[in-house]
């Protein structure tokens, strides 16, 4: 079961139970100090707390003063809640990948001999076996063998993928399961340090650090509470002085009714959020298979305008295939796919393989018997750059002798044989010619010949994924600039360039030209994105503001990288710039709310606290004119705008765990929506709200 099948619930009832005692847990002073909105929340509900009680031992029960007390700490708690729920969501999700973590019995190589150990036991350089049906213990890189692994139990993914030496194919991780054949692993973790021992921490948020726009954020936030502290402080004073010069009765002014005013001046609700929006950014990324290292890394993907790929087995399929046989003159296309696949029978390598499968879907070619051929098979060797066969003669046929290799292998071959110019051949220069044509559509060209006879070439190429194109469109709407890798030379990378649809490439390009394409964009203030796979990947997935590694890739390359895609699919990138963008909206927006909901919130308990000033006889004072809602009475409106602020975190937690819908839309479409909608909204919602609990309270006579 992969992390996209396990779907969690807002509502699910262990979650909520779970978030419910967290909830109190966090109460814990040092705790609430990571938050200072919240914790000069907490440090208000604990002088009402003290208030009340002192007056309730001199026999004074005070019913608002207890009221407001308990709504200041459900405030609290109430973000405590959010904040414990976007965890509990992140550790449910993990519960399939500590699945993975099972107790294995390890083949430990020590001195030239197998020892079986626990997996724990094994430590970063230890070398360990394992064939076919074993669970591979911890993560590592094959140093000797070739096999299928089944990694189903990390990616979601049935089909196996192979394992081997020498490759950027090499890493495995622990908990996958080795199908075939049998491999030597190189430790290359600890215990308590494994990749899936990573993931589990940082989803569950157990280790999350603030990212660098949280913390700019929570300073503003700060900021904010500390000069609304400054005024609400200075208040009493001036209350006193009027209460002194003008004989004014400010006894409703008291300690408690400041408190209720600083909560809801101090913008709470974001304050509440801020943490549950983070943490939800990442569980939302793990839904998609994608593992961010940190929360700074989801953030970034929203302001990505560069994308970097590598093209071999990110734009394509990494392995060139081969798509259509080219027959010279007088020669029948089937005849040139009988002789292709009979040279190919000894080529293992992936583009051998794919002549003899073209040919058996094109023509009903079958694979023949070796053996049973009574042949002489050549091997190709990247010395000859040929593979072939020589068939004797037999049933009244002649001999062939037939060979399939690059064009200047095969020219080299003949010329060899026959000492014949060959450039002035006929079948020669149209191989020559059809070559040119090849290459220029970005393929290889193979030719085959028989009897030192020029039969025609086999066009081989890097197949572009599926979908590739339509993705990089996607992009482009986004306002976001592809950029192709290849060390593939200019014609070759002209063609799938303009095959995939990608907006620039790179080619013949080496790590430090990755390298140096990245840094020249970031000086010009671009926010850059890199997605490989190979080792010689890893200084630009680290040089990037996020590098997307592949799960497929190499150890080097998953460590350089900031997110991991453990389906190993370039096109996921999409999601990953939509959820980052989708969570610095939600954020935004929150924010927006937040402080238009607190301005809503003066027309309700500023009106209220200042209704006795200047007033004459029974009248209330001319301030009582911005009661614009017509509260009940100055008790009701501060416990109205107290319980309305405690409870709009608690209706705003779905929306931060969910993040608002994304469109594909630019900046200040996105910053016009919020003002319209959240920042309107933050305005009028208030009002309604205040008032209706305000009725409530008179309805209930809780005052």
């Amino acid at each position: 079961m992969s992390t996209k099948d396990y779907e969690i619930s807002l509502f699910d009832k262990n979650i909520i139970l779970t978030a419910i005692k967290d909830s109190f847990k966090k109460l814990n002073p040092f705790y609430l100090m990571k938050n200072p909105v919240m914790f000069i929340v907490g440090i208000g509900a604990a002088m009402t707390t003290a208030i009340f009680l002192a007056d309730a031992a001199e026999g004074n029960f005070n019913h608002f003063d207890f009221q407001i007390t308990m709504w200041l700490w459900f405030t609290v708690l109430f973000a405590n809640f959010a904040e414990a729920i976007a965890e509990g969501r992140g550790k449910a999700q993990t519960e399939n990948l500590r699945k993975t973590r099972t107790t294995t019995i390890a083949r430990k190589i020590i001195n030239g001999k197998e020892i079986k150990v626990s997996a724990v036991e094994l430590r970063a350089g230890d070398l360990v076996i394992c064939e076919a049906g074993d669970l591979i213990p911890a993560d590592g890189e094959v140093i000797e063998g070739v096999a299928s692994v089944d990694e189903s139990a990390i990616t979601g993914e049935s089909a196996p993928v192979i394992r081997e030496s020498g490759g950027d194919r090499s890493a495995v991780t622990g908990g996958t399961k080795v199908l075939s054949d049998k491999i030597i692993i190189k430790i290359s973790s600890n215990p308590g340090e494994t990749y899936i021992d990573r993931m589990i921490a940082l989803v569950e948020g157990a280790k999350r650090k603030k990212t660098p726009n949280e913390i700019a954020l929570s300073i503003l936030l700060s900021g904010l509470t500390l000069v609304f502290l400054v005024v609400v402080v200075t208040l009493k004073y001036f209350f006193n002085y009027f209460y002194i010069t003008l004989a004014q009765d400010v006894s409703f002014v008291s300690i408690t009714v400041l408190i209720s005013l600083l909560v809801c001046l101090i913008p709470t609700t974001i304050g509440g959020l801020l943490s549950a929006i983070g943490i939800s950014g990442m569980n939302r990324l793990l839904k998609h298979n994608v593992i961010a290292m940190s929360g700074r890394a989801v953030e970034a993907a929203g302001d990505i305008d560069v994308l970097l790929l590598d093209k071999t087995g990110t734009i394509t399929l990494g392995n060139r295939m081969a798509t259509e046989f080219i027959p010279a003159f007088g020669i029948t296309e089937e005849y040139l796919a009988d002789a292709a696949q009979l040279a190919s029978l000894s080529d293992e390598t992936p583009e051998g393989r794919s002549i003899v499968v073209l040919a058996k879907e094109n023509f009903g070619i079958r694979e023949r018997q070796i053996k049973e051929l009574n042949a002489q098979f050549i091997p190709f060797s990247a010395k000859t750059q040929m593979s072939g066969v020589n068939l004797n003669a037999a049933d009244g046929l002649p001999k062939r002798i037939i060979r399939k290799g690059s064009l200047e292998a095969i020219k080299k071959y003949i010329s060899d044989e026959t000492n014949v110019n060959l450039n002035s051949q006929s079948d020669f220069l149209f191989t020559q010619m059809m070559g040119v044509d090849i290459a220029l559509a970005g393929g290889t060209p193979l030719v085959v010949a028989e009897n030192k006879k020029i039969l025609g070439l086999i066009q081989l190429k890097d197949v572009v994924k599926e979908g590739i194109k339509e993705r990089f469109v996607q992009l482009r709407k986004m306002g976001i600039r592809s950029i192709m890798i290849t060390g593939d030379n200019q014609l070759t990378a002209t063609a799938i360039a303009g095959e995939a649809g990608v907006d620039d490439f790179i080619a013949e390009a080496k790590p430090e030209d990755k390298l140096k394409r990245i840094r020249d964009e970031q000086t010009k203030g671009r926010m850059i994105g890199m997605i490989g796979d190979g080792t010689n990947d890893a200084p630009a997935l680290a040089q990037a503001d996020v590098g997307i590694a592949m799960n497929t890739g190499t150890q080097a390359a998953r460590e350089a990288g900031n997110m991991i895609d453990l389906d190993s699919s370039p096109t996921k990138l999409i999601e990953v710039v939509e959820i980052g963008k989708q969570l610095l909206m939600t954020r935004g927006a929150l924010t927006t709310f937040s402080i238009a909901n607190d301005v809503a919130k003066y027309f309700a308990i500023i009106p209220a606290i200042a209704v006795s000033l200047f007033a004459s006889a029974s009248l209330n004072g001319p301030l009582s004119a911005l009661n614009i809602m017509k509260l009940a009475s100055p008790q009701s409106a501060i416990l109205s705008a107290v319980i309305f602020n405690a409870l709009i975190i608690i209706a705003l937690i779905p929306l931060a765990l969910k993040g608002i819908k994304y469109r594909p839309e630019g900046a200040a479409a996105v910053l016009k929506r919020n003002i319209l909608v959240y920042g309107v909204g933050g305005l009028i919602i208030p009002f309604f709200g205040i008032k209706l609990i305000d009725m409530l309270i008179i309805t209930l006579n809780l005052i």
